[in-house]
């Protein structure tokens, strides 16, 4: 599976963007799909994930309730609508797919595929 993120940007504080992870290749329902970011000296940090037929959600404390995961099946895509962002969600974005399964939070080694990230800023 490759893995393509996109919709990044400069926005301001307060305001939303909505990221997309093109998948290509076979199988893209069978995979968990998370979403992780890296802030400028920061390690990277796991933001959510969504179950393979987008049934169950499970988001980090930091973005709960401004977040939400998405994804369509049939268009081998997921998605994270961002909203209320803060300069503190400032951070290049990574999508990634895992086999495995949990009801909980994902970390880097669980992850099977990787997508380029992309970079969002939130700063007036």
């Amino acid at each position: 599976v490759q893995l393509q993120a996109s919709g990044g940007g400069l926005v301001q504080p307060g305001g939303s963007l909505r990221l997309s992870c093109a998948a290509s290749g076979r199988a893209f329902s069978s995979y968990t799909m998370a979403w992780f970011r890296q802030a400028p000296g920061e390690e990277r940090e796991f933001v959510g994930r969504i179950s393979r037929n987008g049934g169950s959600w499970y988001y980090a404390d930091s973005v709960k309730g401004r977040f939400t995961i998405s994804r369509d099946n049939a268009k081998n895509t997921a998605y994270l609508q961002m909203n209320s962002l803060k300069p503190e969600d400032t951070a290049v974005y990574y999508c990634a797919a895992s086999s495995k399964w949990y009801s909980g939070t994902y970390n880097e080694r669980d992850m099977d595929y990787w997508g380029k990230g992309t970079q969002v800023t939130v700063s007036s």
